[in-house]
């Protein structure tokens, strides 16, 4: 019963496969290897972006700061809602890469971005010409840390402001798959049409080993981007490993399918929570993550019963009155099984 995150899952055993069949014989290094050529062929199919420009990392926080750096300048504004993984989860390293940048904190439901609330920070931003940051760019995290989920109609609200003050638009897709087979969209209506620039493609939290993949719809920005990640040490000398991965996840809609029973699990999970007396949902589940809350004496059986997840925020505790309730993250992953949850629920009730 692990519900602490979708990393805690291992990878799927075609990835595994893929991995042990690129391990045998030599191949060209540094992304020069068949397999790198035919991943970004593939994404490119994909996202029906052909000139599009693919670029593998092995971390999410690397994609994210990588696009960040390639988008903005040391004195410009990143606009992301305040519990965006790039404010919350990354040390800064948006910061680091952009040497400098300052991460602009936007309001929203469920940590979505409110279009008038974009609006009027980005207005307020540089009103003091020199004396201030400067406009430099907008970051989309879908899903969301709250377990939303963006609409391309959305993200098309959102892209619209940041080109009125000629801004570009990152995703951070760490859960793309999970968003897409939520919205019944294509990747393309996601982000290129909608006015996404670049896509964080992640990989990792969805039955990969540890790949990423960075997804430049306008090729200009190409060799700025193999500069900054080449600088920024994260230019894998063996690249047909992350290549590998990637080719496995993509092959015949694996990515696909396992981003769908991780939100059918979730769907299970939270239709469960909400038929306990006593427990509901912090925020609606639409992904692969559920927010809820329950009396502290349910979390004590459950836990006393093996299950694993976070309370949140982390700062409650377990002791006290038992009727309390406390909140909790719970997420599903690519591995969960109906089995896990509905032991967990058993614990609940």
């Amino acid at each position: 019963m692990n519900f602490a995150s979708d990393n805690t899952a291992g990878a799927h055993p075609d990835v595994i496969a893929a991995l042990g069949a690129a391990n045998a014989g030599h191949m060209p290094s540094y992304g020069a290897d068949l397999l790198s050529d035919g991943v970004q062929t593939r994404i490119r199919e994909i996202f029906e972006a052909p000139e599009a420009r693919v670029y593998l990392v092995a971390t999410g926080t690397a994609a994210n700061a990588l696009s960040c750096a390639l988008l903005t300048q040391p004195w410009g504004a990143i606009f992301c809602h305040r519990n965006a993984h790039i404010e919350e989860d990354e040390c800064g390293a948006p910061e680091f890469y952009t040497n400098g940048s300052k991460l602009v904190l936007v309001d929203g439901a469920d940590a979505k971005m409110d279009p008038t609330a974009l609006e009027r920070t980005i207005s307020h931003t540089g009103r003091g010409g020199i004396h201030n940051v400067q406009r430099g760019m907008v970051s989309i995290t879908n899903a969301t840390e709250a377990g939303a989920v963006y609409t391309p109609a959305e993200v098309s609200a959102l892209s619209d402001i940041a080109r009125r003050f000629h801004l570009p638009v990152h995703m951070d897709g760490a859960r793309f798959a999970n968003a897409l087979v939520a919205a019944g969209c294509t990747p393309a209506e996601m982000t290129w049409k909608a006015g996404v620039d670049v896509l964080s493609f992640g990989g990792t939290k969805n039955g990969c080993m540890g790949v990423e993949a960075v997804v430049i719809f306008d090729p200009k920005h190409a060799w700025e981007f193999e500069l900054r990640r080449k600088r920024g040490g994260h230019l894998f000398s063996k690249h047909r490993f992350l290549a590998a991965q990637m080719q496995a996840y993509l092959a015949d809609d694996l990515w696909l399918d396992l981003a769908r029973h991780a939100n059918d699990m979730a769907a299970k999970l939270s239709t469960g929570i909400q038929a306990i007396p006593g427990a509901k949902l912090v925020h609606p589940t639409q992904a692969n993550a559920v927010f809820a809350a329950f009396p502290r004496g349910a979390h004590k059986r459950a836990q006393g019963a093996g299950a694993y997840y976070y309370l949140w925020p982390f700062d409650q505790s377990l002791e006290g009155d038992e009727s309390v309730q406390l909140a909790a993250r719970l997420v599903c992953s690519w591995a969960t099984t109906p089995e896990e949850i509905d032991e967990f629920l058993s614990h609940l009730r």
